[in-house]
């Protein structure tokens, strides 16, 4: 069938309005903060045979395009094995596996088969961060866990919702193994009700240009993805690029592990090897294979933004399965860190091996931690307890056209952190210092931006927090002579004394009380180009602002 082009640009827009709309529902019903109010969150549609994606939201988080094909492409395998039961309509499963298509715990996906006369028409998927699965600590970022059990409720996909009406006793089990299950009604409600929009909303779009019309599309646009990747590709001179990227530690044994890279461009498509990269390791810093093959999607979708998201744009991208490596954790390794901190260094690594070939395209090393910071804890006068979850930017690196911006985002997606009022509203905390990282970014003829400097102190009763962070030994990689950016720091201030954690940015189960404070400071982004081809008037306008001292600005730029 041909579409004409006004169509198939209608119907596109079309399938992302559904996506968007899925989204804005999710975030405007939630109850956690970490979903309401930083959107950690991502909508999809996805390919009734193969779970291919067809189109995501424009405000999902970008690491969730791989991990949501693959954790419903996972789920329409095991229904054809009768590993699971067989849909109906109004069915909804859920599922946080790692080893199935996930990322962490706390990445909860739901996945609802949409019927049209009869027939399995597409699936609509997505995921949202909730604040706590259970596990060892509140908020299930285990710094030292050693199996994924510590980590929180494993749930393979089960069904949630039966023909539309949700299973008490699924929902009973799931709520009897997490913390401040009374809060999540209202994610769950929030998650279920935003694919019933999406499934109104494509219902609409399908009315309008009739089923076959739309499914033509859908391949059409398919295939545009795959030949508008190819003739990006075509860019990147044949040949090998290798990069590295470190993390600082596991958080169990303090030693630093190697992100190896090796891109071979052979003009028509690029091959991915990680097969020198570190062993498995004790900590939760393992990847799953489908958080490995998003990091590099979103990488290059970072390289390449105008590529319509599709399974298309994958394409001509062949990753090489990383066995026996720390890239491809098998079940029980714990992947804590996986989605937020792993997936952005494999994302540096692809930036760092490519920086050279596209260098008005790629950009040094941006902050790359999501900066997770867990806090669980009771009122007791209150009769409550709690669990917050902190996400945080940092810089973004410099790049061919200018300075990196400061306090962005993490490399993975769109979420911002709840704003301050938000979480001292709904958590027994008081924020001191909200600031940039002044000095944090690297130095360059365009300099990385600032990370991010906040204190917050407990008010009431007792909390214990846990951080799974990075880059607190090793800054952010600068490019093309750059420097690196500034490392993240993290203290934590306590009966009158401050201490620095043994793994600098990862820590678990530390005991708080009403008074005592934790201060992060977040990377900043990696410099690009000679810091000496900087122009002394921005450099002298930097040390006005203060975002870096005079001593700094000389040592850095050899400028007063």
């Amino acid at each position: 069938m041909t579409i004409d082009p006004i169509t198939l640009t209608v119907i596109q827009s079309g399938l992302q309005q559904v996506c968007d709309e899925m989204d804005l529902s999710f975030s405007r019903a939630a109850f956690s903060p970490v979903i309401a109010e930083a959107n950690d969150r991502s909508d999809g549609i996805y390919s009734a045979t193969d779970g291919a994606l067809i189109a995501q939201g424009s405000q999902g988080l970008p690491v969730f395009v791989g991990v949501m094909q693959y954790s419903t492409a996972k789920i329409i395998e095991m229904i054809g094995q009768g590993r699971i039961l067989p849909p109906e309509e109004g069915d909804i499963y859920i599922v946080n596996d790692p080893y199935l298509g996930g990322t962490h715990l706390m990445d909860v996906r739901f996945a609802m088969p949409v019927y049209r006369n009869g027939e399995i028409f597409c699936w609509l998927s997505n995921t949202g961060h909730w604040p706590d699965t259970g596990g060892a600590v509140p908020g299930g970022f285990s710094a030292s866990a050693t199996a994924v059990e510590q980590e929180g409720l494993r749930l393979p996909p089960v069904k949630l919702f039966k023909k539309g009406a949700m299973d008490p006793e699924i929902y009973a089990i799931i709520c009897s193994n997490i913390r401040v299950a009374d809060q999540r009604i209202g994610d769950v409600k929030a998650q279920a009700a935003a694919l019933y929009v999406g499934q109104s909303r494509l219902f609409r779009l399908l009315d309008r240009y009739g089923d076959d019309v739309v499914q033509a599309a859908i391949a059409e646009l398919r295939h545009r993805a795959a030949t508008q990747m190819r003739a990006n590709v075509a860019l990147i001179p044949p040949g090998e690029y290798r990069a590295s990227a470190f993390i600082d530690s596991d958080g169990v044994v303090n030693e630093p592990l190697e992100i190896a890279l090796k891109i071979t461009a052979d003009g028509a498509g690029l091959t991915f090897d990680f097969s020198g990269s570190s062993a498995p390791c004790a900590g939760p810093m393992n990847s799953v294979l489908a958080t490995t093959h998003s990091s590099v999607y979103l990488a290059m979708r970072h390289i390449f933004p105008d590529v319509p998201i599709s399974a298309g744009a994958f394409e001509p991208l062949t990753i090489l399965r990383p066995t026996g490596t720390f890239l491809d954790a098998q079940y029980p390794r714990p992947v804590s860190g996986c989605a937020a901190e792993v997936s952005q260094r494999i994302a540096e690594a692809v930036f760092a091996a490519l920086v050279e070939a596209l260098p008005d395209r790629v950009t040094a090393a941006p902050a790359g931690s999501s900066g997770n910071f867990a806090l669980g804890g009771e009122v007791p006068d209150e009769g409550r307890s709690y669990v917050m979850y902190q996400i945080s930017g940092g810089g973004y690196g410099g790049y061919a056209g200018g300075d990196g911006i400061s306090n962005g985002c993490s490399t993975i997606g769109i979420s911002k952190a709840p704003p301050v009022e938000i979480m001292e509203q709904q958590f027994p905390v008081l924020y001191h210092r909200y600031a940039l990282h002044e000095g944090s970014g690297g130095a360059g003829e365009h300099r990385g931006g600032f990370g991010l400097d906040y204190e917050v102190e407990i008010r009431k009763g007792t909390a214990r927090a846990s951080f799974v962070m990075d880059h607190g030994r090793f800054g952010p990689q600068g490019a093309l002579g750059g420097g690196d950016g500034g490392v993240n720091r993290v203290e934590v201030k306590r009966n009158g004394e401050t201490f620095v954690p043994e793994h600098l940015s990862k820590a678990q189960d530390i005991s708080l009380t009403a008074g005592d404070r934790v201060r992060v400071r977040t990377p900043g982004g990696g410099g690009y180009g000679n810091p000496a081809n900087r122009d002394p008037a921005l450099v002298a306008e930097d040390v006005r602002l203060g975002r870096y001292t005079a001593e700094e600005a000389e040592r850095l730029f050899g400028e007063g």
